[in-house]
């Protein structure tokens, strides 16, 4: 059974800022390198943020400098940072660790619309 569960997204104005937040089950979650993913309308799912256990992260080049992730390993929870939002990151975003053979499923994602 699939336990992510995404919140915090909403409607923003270009240049605003939201704070995404993840809550991951212990098998997925633990020792693994957790990631946000993002689907934009029309578009294939794509990686956004990741994170190792350690707290290495990496980032697509299109969010480089306005995101930040983060994560909790007590709590198992990981957080996306989203400053100076584009209408371009609109889109439904996920968590979910960043290598595949860990994954179980996906979760609902939470909504991002980026408007004036």
């Amino acid at each position: 059974q699939v336990q992510l569960v995404e919140s915090g997204g909403g409607l923003v104005q270009p240049g605003g800022s939201l704070r995404l937040s993840c809550v991951a089950s212990g098998s997925i979650f633990r020792g693994k390198a957790m990631a946000w993913f993002r689907r934009g309308p029309g578009k294939q799912r794509e990686l956004v943020a990741s994170i190792t256990s350690v707290g290495t992260t990496n980032y697509a080049d299109s969010v480089k400098g306005r995101f930040t992730i983060s994560r909790d390993n007590d709590k198992n929870t990981v957080n996306l940072q989203m400053n100076s939002l584009k209408a371009e990151d609109t889109a439904v975003y996920y968590c979910n660790a960043q290598e595949p053979w860990y994954r179980l499923g996906w979760g609902q994602g939470t909504q991002v619309t980026v408007s004036s």
